[in-house]
């Protein structure tokens, strides 16, 4: 990878953030937007940009020193998603930088303000309509964290799996941990394989469902919006 520094953009929920990296040490975060539980996401979407520059400004770098972007991939928000990679989209093809995704599910647990104990979790985001989105991440001494595949299930799913012992502790918005995806989070997975090399021009976020305006659409014509 690049030198330089690392720029890393998470807009999965309502409370979108900001991370500059330099190696794995973050010289200045920001977050954004309404810390609602109940909020998917999009409420800090439009000051991103304003977090970037922010950033920028307190680690008294410009935009020639940022070497590569990474975006939280999701899955959470349409809105906050897809601003934040369109704001990662245009640095990294502006600066002519490699652009990586990473999930935002994962960036939730290593992104803690508190570092966690090492252990199993299932991070969680509001999928809205009594879902869920979930993923296992494990945690252990020594080792990059590892996270999944996101599933989606139901609020009584989450609940009854949690009784049964058969996930690690809850984290998410809301949950038994609370916490919500941090950019700053990227900073314990450097090393490993979780950022995932994306092709600027092709990439788009998982944003684990349909946009709510697209369900909406659909159900008033009951079609397709692709069709």
């Amino acid at each position: 990878m690049r030198d330089g520094f690392t720029l890393v953009i998470e807009g999965a929920t309502a409370m979108a953030s900001v991370a500059l990296l330099a190696g794995s040490e973050v010289v200045a975060e920001r977050t954004v937007g309404a810390r609602d539980a109940a909020a998917p996401g999009g409420g800090g979407a439009e000051l991103l940009m304003p977090a970037v520059a922010d950033c920028m400004n307190e680690a008294g770098a410009k935009a020639s020193a940022i070497g590569r972007v990474v975006c939280g991939a999701g899955p959470g928000s349409f809105t906050g998603l897809r601003v934040a990679a369109s704001i990662g989209k245009g640095i990294a093809v502006g600066r002519g930088v490699k652009m990586y995704a990473v999930s935002s599910l994962l960036l939730t647990v290593t992104g803690s303000v508190s570092p966690l104990a090492p252990g199993d979790y299932t991070s969680v985001l509001s999928a809205m309509r009594g879902e869920w989105f979930a993923a296992d991440v494990q945690l252990r001494d020594g080792l990059t964290p590892t996270v999944g595949t996101a599933r989606r299930v139901t609020a009584e799913e989450l609940r009854a799996s949690s009784e049964r012992g058969g996930a690690g502790r809850l984290i998410g918005p809301g949950q038994e941990i609370e916490a919500f995806p941090h950019a700053r989070g990227v900073a314990l997975l450097l090393d490993g394989s979780a950022l995932r090399e994306v092709d600027v021009e092709t990439w788009e976020p998982d944003y684990g469902r349909l946009a709510e305006a697209q369900v909406k659409w659909e159900a008033a014509h009951g079609r397709s919006l692709s069709s």
